[in-house]
């Protein structure tokens, strides 16, 4: 669910999924966790509000393998 709300960029809806305990950095799907998902899609205010609440930026997985190439 964080992921798709990622993926979407919608950052209220992410915000909400984190403050109700869902785990930012679950691996899982074609992106691998929800900040390589935001970060796929371009969706700044997600990354930044991702980022803020600790999601781990050197996390590997899914189709794009880290959040940085997933920007490419």
């Amino acid at each position: 669910m964080l992921r798709a709300a990622a993926a979407a960029g919608y950052p209220k809806i992410v915000q909400q999924l984190l403050k109700n305990g869902a785990n930012i950095n679950a691996q899982g799907g074609n992106y691998g966790n929800a900040l390589q998902a935001s970060a796929e899609g371009g969706h700044l205010e997600v990354i930044q509000l991702l980022l803020e609440k600790g999601a781990d930026v050197n996390t590997l997985g899914g189709f794009c393998g880290n959040a940085i190439q997933a920007v490419s």
